[in-house]
């Protein structure tokens, strides 16, 4: 799908009356937290107050969120109507999202599906991976596959059947894959930008009012390693 715009630092991908996409940089955060740095919510909000000469409150809702060192498209709701539907396909696994991972380690198969059980650590941000059902942690599916192979990494392609905190971080970690600058989950060092080689690629729904099938992808911000893809 062709970027439509790139005005004042962010990237929208898709926009109609009902939904707007943009490709999230490293850094930013898609909701409001403890940090209390401006959201990506409230950037999207002050886009489209100034695009429509609004002199009321923007009405933006939140569907889902990626992780702040991780890049890729995300979408918001521009009206009530449209979070509703779109909350229930998320919560009813009718929303597929695509990510692309870098690793140094290559995964044992070329392709395969993860099953683990994930436990969130509030106090330190942090899953914990099981391999067999445990008390208080979610069940976690994921499918990937090797895309290609760089000079010292390999490039996955990461398909979500399941959202868990943290998840496509942990699972890969759990496989002796860890994410490239990803420190918190076995990564030896970190990234110049301080983000990982996490990027969500692409989102596929059906258009929550009009029913078509939407497919939304976000490119590549082309720095450090993601140059050599």
């Amino acid at each position: 799908m062709k970027q439509l715009s790139n005005i004042n630092n962010l990237i929208v991908l898709f926009e109609d009356n009902h939904i707007i996409a943009v490709n999230k940089r490293v850094g930013d955060i898609v909701q409001g937290d403890k940090t209390g740095d401006n959201p990506l919510s409230e950037i999207v909000k002050s886009f489209l107050k100034k695009k429509y000469r609004k002199q009321n409150n923007i009405f933006l809702g939140v569907i889902h969120r990626i992780d702040r060192p991780t890049s890729g498209v995300v979408v918001f709701a521009k009206t009530s109507k449209s979070l509703k539907r779109l909350n229930n396909m998320l919560k009813n696994s009718e929303i597929q999202k695509f990510y692309w991972a870098i690793t140094k380690n290559k995964p044992e198969k070329r392709y395969g599906t993860l099953v683990h059980w994930l436990k969130k650590n509030s106090k330190n941000n942090k899953s914990t991976h099981f391999k067999k059902e445990t008390e208080n942690a979610k069940k976690a599916i994921l499918h990937y596959k090797i895309i290609n192979e760089l000079k010292n990494y390999f490039l996955l392609e990461v398909i979500l059947e399941t959202g868990r905190h943290h998840q496509i971080r942990t699972q890969l970690s759990a496989i002796g894959c860890p994410i490239k600058g990803d420190l918190k989950y076995g990564y030896e060092r970190s990234n110049k930008d301080g983000g990982i080689c996490l990027h969500a690629k692409k989102i596929s729904f059906l258009h929550p009012v009009s029913k078509k099938k939407i497919l939304i992808s976000a490119p590549i911000f082309e720095h450090d390693i993601w140059k050599e893809i």
